[in-house]
């Protein structure tokens, strides 16, 4: 255990974080904001770079292949929005149903094949493995989805501050109150699925570059790691005050926490087939912080005539 692979690994573990923290806050609009279970990112996690990479094998440019992959990931969204809303399937089986249909179209997008390889020699990739050293700062992947998240975050939070922000902020609030103030609630489930996978799909595509392939499994545990990050973010950073753009960067760091501890664990010698239940134990361990803080944390007794705030 050689400290100074660890170190080496860092940086390929915070760019990956990065990308993942993307896909972190389009969970974080339906978990959190939302507080619907959406089970479709799973799906669009492998949609989204599906569609980036065959498109730029067409010849397309980067940023095209992004756009069309948000615009496909919003179609899965809207696709489960509407199995929610209008056929009233519970949100957490429409979201299995899209992300189960999601992977026969995966396989159409991909060519019938498992995995589409994309060569960063040949193509002008924004991202990539291989630009994490040894490049202008400029290129460098961490920088580059550092900024993405940054431009995100801004848009983000001018569109939930806008009247329909806020009406999905307030849906997911109290969505009976949203309901009698004559919101249709509906339609914000619809519009935040919609605008949460369009966000996966595109973190989806920068994941592809990233790694060079697109895979049809790449999206399979997504949610876990998605729901990691939000969860980690939310301990950690939960008690500090700080306003909505803060909540949706946290999240980011999250991500980048989630990978490092990842990346430590894996120093010290786990087997990489333990991953998935290293990730699930990390999400429990996370999720049950904040429950056992409130029933074994010592609490304050308040003495008769004791004045419970002073």
């Amino acid at each position: 255990m050689n400290i100074i692979n660890l170190f080496n690994a860092l940086p390929g573990a915070c760019a990956q974080g990065l990308i993942w923290g993307i896909m972190a806050i389009g969970v974080y609009i339906t978990y959190k904001i939302l507080d619907l279970a959406d089970l479709t990112v799973d799906g669009t996690m492998a949609t989204g770079g599906a569609v980036c990479v065959m498109m730029m094998i067409s010849g397309h440019s980067v940023w095209l292949s992004l756009l069309v992959a948000f615009i496909v990931g919003c179609l899965a969204g809207l696709v489960t929005g509407v199995l929610h809303t209008a056929l009233g399937i519970p949100a957490i089986l429409a979201g299995i149903l899209t992300q189960l249909g999601l992977y026969s179209i995966n396989l159409r997008i991909l060519d019938n094949k498992a995995n589409q390889a994309i060569n960063v020699d040949k193509y002008d990739l924004l991202v990539s493995l291989r630009y994490i050293k040894d490049v202008p700062f400029y290129r460098n992947t961490i920088l580059v989805v550092a900024v993405i998240i940054a431009l995100l975050v801004a848009v983000l939070y001018w569109f939930f501050g806008t009247e329909l922000g806020s009406a999905i902020r307030a849906t997911g609030s109290n969505h009976n109150m949203s309901r009698a103030q004559g919101i249709n609630t509906n339609a914000m489930k619809v519009i935040g699925l919609i605008l949460s996978n369009g966000i996966v799909a595109f973190a989806s595509g920068l994941y592809a570059q990233y790694q060079g392939f697109a895979d049809v499994n790449a999206g399979r545990g997504a949610i876990v790691i998605g729901l990691a990050a939000v969860i980690i973010a939310d301990v950690i950073f939960g008690k500090i005050k700080g306003n909505f753009a803060f909540k949706l960067a946290s999240v980011s760091f999250g991500a980048i926490i989630y990978y490092i501890v990842l990346q430590i664990v894996m120093w010290l010698g786990l087997n990489s087939n333990d991953l998935k239940l290293l990730s699930a134990i990390i999400v429990a361990l996370f999720l049950a912080i904040p429950y056992i803080k409130t029933k074994y944390a010592p609490k304050k007794v308040v003495k008769k005539g004791e004045n419970a705030d002073a």
